[in-house]
């Protein structure tokens, strides 16, 4: 009787490692490793009653087409899940966010077109992930982000036109990239890609066979040929404009910045200020043809031709004004920083707030002086507004306001 029961008892310390749902085998491996194979079972669902020790799952060629949020909270352990071939067309929000023992996950030859991936943030210590002939038409820029030991990736034979810039950035253990049968529009937005395959250590599988669909002239050619005079960075120059020689303003000037981009295809002109109180960003021109403006940013008045005025410049406006050219190969940008001073002779004031300013001579004045972005130090657009109080000299005459520029790099004053 007493052997009987130490048996009895030893199954029922034994009972929990081993359980296994009927439709699965089970085996413990040489390495000590629980093995659970659940494949070509004809499985609709992930099985119950798996156990917690269970460190390779597989369900592979099986019917399963939803994965919840609990599909897997009976394998907490799992390192190796292997779920291809089925018809798995939904992913739930946290279906894999808590197998952070997760090194192997194998989701290849489903019907995936959304998938959560934030659940990859947990997932730092995978390395081959195959989401290969699926149904995904685009991928977040952070989406293998977090994957740090990440070694095989594979996103072939999907439905992925683009892929953003960066999506393979901070991959430090990846040697293995299969992305080829993936209909790519060959627009710049890829044109990265090129560049990130001439200079990676990173195998591309069927590199060769990775085509472009469209635009038509392109169709055909792999994406690592796509021409390079095709995309083309953009490049950015500020100028200040001043036409006040003939106009009499008594409440104000007018500043006048404009923006000059050049990129292939043409860039959007973009502006962010920064005073000391607010920051706006204008994406895009806000005064229409008929000379409407938005209401929201009716003080800076941007055109369609790369040019912003503000009118009655005060001190409310200083600070700094960025323009920036996006196309799809890039972004540059460049600033100057304006401020505004009074004075019946900016260039005395000028040399005696900044001694290492030096005063050209002559009342000539620099309109359209370039701020080229490539110089060093910051430029500053010196606005000198003369004091209400000497708007009227003898014989009524209205003097010129004067706009100036001190470029800081050159200590070079520039005034009217």
């Amino acid at each position: 009787m007493r052997p009987l029961l130490c048996c009895l008892g030893l199954a029922a310390l034994l009972g929990p490692c081993l359980a296994c749902p009927s439709a699965c085998s089970c085996s413990t491996k040489k390495n000590g490793r629980l093995l659970a194979e659940c494949a070509y079972k004809d499985l609709q669902e992930v099985p119950e009653g798996l156990s917690s020790n269970v460190t390779i799952l597989t369900l592979s060629a099986n019917r399963i087409g939803w994965l919840g949020q609990g599909s897997f909270a009976e394998v907490p352990e799992v390192q190796s899940l292997w779920l291809g071939y089925n018809q798995i067309g939904v992913v739930e929000p946290g279906a894999f966010a808590l197998l952070v023992h997760l090194k192997n996950l194998d989701l290849s030859h489903n019907k995936i077109a959304d998938f959560p991936w934030q659940d990859l943030r947990n997932l730092s210590g995978l390395q081959i992930l195959k989401m290969n002939n699926n149904r995904l038409a685009g991928l977040p820029r952070d989406a293998f982000r977090a994957l740090k030991d990440l070694r095989s990736l594979w996103l072939n034979d999907n439905e992925l036109t683009t892929l953003a810039e960066g999506t393979f950035d901070n991959l430090p253990s990846l040697s293995q990239l299969q992305i080829f049968n993936n209909p790519f529009n060959c627009s710049c937005k890829v044109f990265w890609l090129k560049k990130w395959t001439e200079n990676t250590s990173v195998s591309i599988t069927k590199g060769g066979s990775t085509l472009c669909v469209a635009p038509g002239r392109l169709k055909g050619r792999a994406v690592t040929d796509i021409p390079d005079h095709h995309c083309i960075a953009p490049s950015v120059q500020l100028t200040y404009l001043s036409n006040l020689d003939n106009t009499v303003m008594y409440d104000g000037l007018t500043l006048t910045l404009h923006c000059s981009v050049a990129g292939s295809p043409p860039p959007e002109i973009r502006w962010k200020i920064q005073t000391s109180s607010h920051r706006i960003e204008i994406n895009g021109p806000n005064v229409a043809r008929d000379g409407s403006v938005k209401q929201s940013q009716e003080r800076f008045l941007v055109f369609k031709n790369g040019t912003m005025a503000i009118p009655n410049f005060s001190k409310e406006n200083e600070g700094i004004y960025t323009c920036l050219a996006v196309n799809d190969v890039g972004t540059r940008d460049v600033s100057v920083n304006v401020a505004l001073a009074g004075s019946e002779n900016p260039a005395e004031d000028l040399l005696r707030d900044d001694p290492q300013a030096s005063h050209l001579g002559g009342q000539s004045c620099y309109k359209g002086d370039e701020m080229d972005p490539s110089g060093a130090g910051e430029k500053l657009v010196i606005v000198y507004h003369m004091p209400r109080e000497s708007k009227s000299r003898a014989g009524g005459a209205v003097p010129r306001v004067c706009l100036g520029t001190l470029l800081l790099a050159l200590g070079i004053a520039l005034c009217c």
